[in-house]
C-alpha cells in the first residue's frame, strides 16, 4: 500500500523534489472528480537529494530537475507495462482504447526525457528501483494485476492510472516552478496539459 496524505500546499512539493529518500511530504490534488470510494488520494514522492554524487546534473540542469526525471522515466515504464497488458486481460473496448492511447502517448514522452537525461549527464540507473511511491505500478502490483481479467483488472486499470496521471500533474508542476532548464520545464509543461486530457479521457 502507498502512503497518502493530504492538504500540503504546492510548495511543499517543490521541496518534496528536494529531499532525498522515498515516502516523503504530500501535495495538493489536481482538480480532477474525487477518488471512488475506497480509494486512497495520491500524495507526491521525493526524489533523490541534488547534493547526491548520483545526481548532480551538469550544465543548466538542476537538482530538481534530474529528480523529476528520475521520477517520471521509471513511472513511464511501470505503467507501460501494465498498459501493455490490457488487449490479453479485458475485453472492454474503453479500457483497451485507452490503454493504446496512454501507451502511445507515454512512449513519445520517454523518448524526450530520456534525451533531456543523456543531455543533463546524470546516471541512468533507476534510483527509484524497488521503491513503492504514490503514482508508481510496482512490480507487485503488475503481478497482482496480471492475475486478474475483465472487471477485476478494469478497476486496477482506472485505479492505478488515475493515481499515475494525478501524481504527473502535480511533479510537472514542481519541476515547471524550481527547475532550472528550460527545455525539462517546457517538457513538463506540456506533460502536465497531456496529463490533465488523459484524465479527462479516463473519467470520460
Amino acid at each position: 500500500m502507498k502512503a497518502t496524505a493530504v492538504g500540503m500546499p504546492l510548495a511543499a512539493l517543490v521541496a518534496a523534489l528536494l529531499v532525498a529518500g522515498c515516502g516523503g511530504p504530500a501535495s495538493e490534488h489536481a482538480h480532477h472528480p474525487p477518488a471512488p470510494s475506497g480509494q486512497s488520494a495520491v500524495s507526491p514522492p521525493p526524489a533523490v537529494s541534488p547534493a547526491s554524487p548520483a545526481s548532480t546534473p551538469s550544465g543548466a540542469f538542476n537538482g530538481t530537475d534530474v529528480g523529476w526525471m528520475q521520477l517520471m522515466i521509471p513511472m513511464d515504464e511501470q505503467l507501460l507495462s501494465m498498459l501493455e497488458m490490457a488487449p490479453k486481460r479485458t475485453s472492454n473496448p474503453k479500457v483497451i482504447r485507452l490503454a493504446k492511447l496512454f501507451a502511445a502517448d507515454h512512449r513519445a514522452e520517454l523518448l524526450k526525457l530520456r534525451a533531456l537525461m543523456d543531455r543533463s549527464g546524470a546516471p541512468k540507473t533507476n534510483v527509484h528501483e524497488g521503491h513503492d511511491m504514490p503514482g508508481m505500478v510496482t512490480a507487485d502490483d503488475l503481478r497482482v494485476i496480471d492475475q486478474t481479467k475483465g472487471a477485476a483488472f478494469d478497476g486496477l486499470f482506472a485505479k492505478n492510472m488515475r493515481e499515475h496521471l494525478e501524481q504527473g500533474v502535480l511533479l510537472s508542476r514542481g519541476e515547471q516552478g524550481a527547475g532550472a532548464d528550460q527545455a525539462t520545464r517546457e517538457l513538463a509543461g506540456s506533460i502536465e496539459k497531456v496529463r490533465a486530457a488523459q484524465l479527462d479521457r479516463l473519467y470520460g
